[in-house]
């Protein structure tokens, strides 16, 4: 299984992780420079990962991005440019794991479905933080 990048224009839009990546260690798919870090450690019994804080660090956050693991269901992910047209759509299953980056993002629910949803804060409220198409 691959991470499956979606772009439009040679800017990427969004990544999909695969439900069964099994490379072993802790391994980010997002650069250093973006705003959200994502990654999947996969470790053995045993492993100790040492105690630790975050330190606090002032950073400036441009655009939010957001995260979407479907637990339950099958859904169409549909995935737009910045102006609007659209550049993508794929299906998600359960395990499937998606990063929103940049562009614009909308959803076609196929069967009942349950998903886990994070994403930047604070949250202010849809007509300061959404603009619909």
């Amino acid at each position: 299984m691959l991470i499956k990048k979606i772009e439009k224009n040679k800017k990427i839009i969004a990544l999909i992780i695969p439900k069964g990546l099994e490379k072993e260690g802790t391994n980010f798919f997002t650069d250093n420079g973006n705003p959200l870090q994502v990654g999947i450690f996969n470790k053995k019994k045993g492993v100790k990962i040492s105690p630790h804080i975050h330190r606090k660090s002032k950073r400036i956050i441009r655009q939010t991005q957001e995260i979407i693991y479907i637990e339950k269901g099958k859904v169409r992910a549909n995935f737009y440019d910045e102006k609007g047209k659209k550049a993508k759509s794929v299906i998600l299953n359960p395990g499937d794991t998606v990063l929103l980056i940049s562009g614009g993002h909308g959803f076609d629910l196929l069967e009942d479905s349950k998903a886990l949803v994070i994403k930047q804060g604070p949250y202010h409220s849809i007509k300061e933080d959404k603009s619909y198409f």
